[in-house]
């Protein structure tokens, strides 16, 4: 990665992180997606008493099907149980196929439960949307964002792709103000800085998930 690329991917990269402070919340809902760190943070998270309850939650895209055949939110949650995670704090929600069903079919879920704070795990680079997502859709909630505390090459290595992960933010940065046009989400501010980051990034030829 050339030194102007990478400093335009490090505006993106660093916009996405909300840099929530950690509080205890009353569930810790681990958004379906490619990687499997956001089960292994969630995980981590519930070990540390950050939530009793945890919702796992996607079926599959394109992006996934091949490496989560049976749904995200079924192979996240194995993941989980694996790394110590009771099965019985465990609640699967199978079928949301965008962020925006994350947060609807979840909140529908626990509807018979008393939820008003939600720590919600995402990649890193999702927290912004994620966090404009719920406050549109789940707005009675308090919210807390995390995500595995990687650095961006660290996360370029876990998940072993950095032409993905780059398209993958471009695309991300791009729905922060397409969903709020569509009334999926919160406006979020954007500095110059990280549009002019966006549009060369775009005109590099990082299309693939645009909108």
């Amino acid at each position: 990665m050339d030194d102007t690329l990478r400093a335009d991917v490090e505006t993106l990269w660093d916009y996405h992180h909300l840099h929530h402070e950690p509080r205890p919340t009353d569930v810790g809902v681990g958004l379906g997606s490619h990687d499997l760190g956001v089960a292994t943070y969630t995980a981590e998270l519930y070990h540390a008493r950050r939530f009793p309850l945890v919702v796992f939650t996607g079926a599959n895209a394109p992006t996934t099907v091949d490496l989560f055949p049976r749904g995200e939110a079924v192979h996240f949650r194995e993941h989980a149980i694996a790394r110590g995670v009771p099965a019985t704090a465990i609640r699967l929600e199978p079928h949301a196929t965008n962020t925006g069903e994350n947060i609807t079919f979840t909140r529908r879920l626990l509807q018979d439960h008393d939820i008003r704070s939600v720590t919600l795990v995402s990649r890193p680079y999702q927290q912004r949307r994620a966090y404009a997502t719920c406050r549109k859709l789940w707005p009675e909630v308090d919210v807390v964002c995390a995500a595995q505390p990687h650095t961006l090459d660290e996360h370029i290595r876990s998940i072993g792709d950095a032409d993905r992960v780059i398209n993958m933010l471009v695309g991300d940065t791009q729905r922060i103000t397409r969903y709020a046009e569509r009334g999926f989400a919160i406006p979020q501010p954007m500095p110059a800085a990280v549009r002019a980051a966006l549009h060369r990034l775009i005109a590099a030829g990082f299309t693939k998930r645009l909108l």
